[in-house]
């Protein structure tokens, strides 16, 4: 047992050694001194109170749709989907508030209620998906990104049209809400103690789900061989609903920090690729829960940490998605390469 856990721990090490040296590559060829490159990378994501703060700003939706992608890979479901359940969160968290700002309700319930609308809508995306591939037979990837596109063209039609801001419709934004109905947050900043607070409970409720109860183990029998464990009594359908409505609610959870704490208003691109990064998270940590808070930290550093190399180095961001993708794809041969050489051993 202790010489598997050393040998897996290798090629780990081994895939992040050969993804930084394929980046390091990258940046020479680029023109970027590596080492000046990375540290222009730290120096972003940590340089600063500021900075650091800006972390933590995106660790939270990251740490939420994290959360949410992991049961729906314990029940074998890729729920590509989930960016549109953001979307939605960040909809109907938008429409609850507006349904009560101008009421006698109390700021705070109607808070409280805006979070709620939030996990409802992505909780209503994704039983969409389930519900295409329970009941209509199709594949819950072309499902979960035809419903993206939907969710992100019902945006910009309510940003430029119904909910526009008074003789304007923008990219902007509609119209912030009052303060009295933001997410309280650290003074001059948008980072929301209620929010990460709702994240790491979230990631902890996952955890102690997967872990120590029988719905996790019920649920992961369904991914792991859904027609046994029809065989042995186990609802597979229910259970898949099941794992796309708690993916949904925390992916629209996440939408609606982003609209009460963060930005104060719905904008177009306000799931801005946390739901993608989630599905990376989940499987360079191999679907194991407990990884999932210094992961996630890890990635949202790299997110704003790299913006540093277009200000200094005249490098695209988009560098971190590089490093990113190549750590998951590299771990993942190398989790492919170590089963078969335990099967051999």
């Amino acid at each position: 047992m202790k010489k598997n856990i050393w040998i897996n721990l290798g090629f780990q090490a081994g895939a992040f050694l050969l993804a930084l040296l394929i980046t390091t590559l990258i940046l020479i060829f680029a023109g970027a001194p590596p080492l000046k490159a990375y540290g222009s990378i730290l120096s972003g994501a940590f340089g600063s109170q500021k900075n650091l703060i800006a972390v933590l700003i995106s660790w939270s939706p990251l740490l939420l749709t994290t959360a949410g992608v992991l049961i729906t890979f314990a029940a074998g479901l890729w729920n590509i989907g989930i960016e549109g359940q953001m979307t939605l969160g960040a909809i109907f968290a938008t429409w609850g508030l507006r349904l009560f700002q101008d009421t006698n309700v109390s700021p705070a319930l109607i808070i409280a209620i805006g979070l709620l609308f939030g996990m409802a809508g992505g909780a209503l995306w994704a039983a969409l998906a389930g519900a295409l591939k329970t009941f209509g037979g199709v594949n819950e990837i072309f499902g979960g990104l035809g419903l993206n596109f939907v969710a992100t063209a019902l945006t910009i039609y309510l940003v430029f049209g119904p909910w526009k801001r008074p003789g304007v419709g923008s990219m902007s934004g509609t119209k912030p809400f009052d303060e009295k109905l933001w997410l309280s947050t650290l003074p001059g900043t948008a980072l929301s103690p209620w929010g990460i607070g709702l994240s790491i409970l979230a990631v902890i409720v996952v955890f102690i789900l997967l872990r120590g109860t029988y719905f996790g183990l019920k649920l992961k029998a369904v991914g792991k061989n859904m027609r046994s464990a029809f065989m042995l009594g186990v609802p597979t359908w229910q259970y898949s609903m099941f794992a796309f409505l708690l993916c949904g609610a925390f992916a629209g959870l996440a939408g609606a920090i982003q609209v009460e704490a963060v930005y104060h208003r719905l904008l177009p691109n306000i799931s801005n690729g946390y739901g993608f990064l989630g599905l990376l998270v989940a499987m360079l940590i191999n679907y194991q829960a407990i990884w999932v808070i210094p992961i996630a930290f890890f990635f949202a550093a790299l997110n704003v940490g790299s913006i540093q190399l277009q200000i200094v180095h005249k490098m695209d961001s988009s560098f971190a998605g590089v490093l990113q993708d190549l750590l998951v794809l590299l771990i993942l041969l190398g989790q492919g390469a170590r089963e078969r050489l335990l099967k051999k051993a």
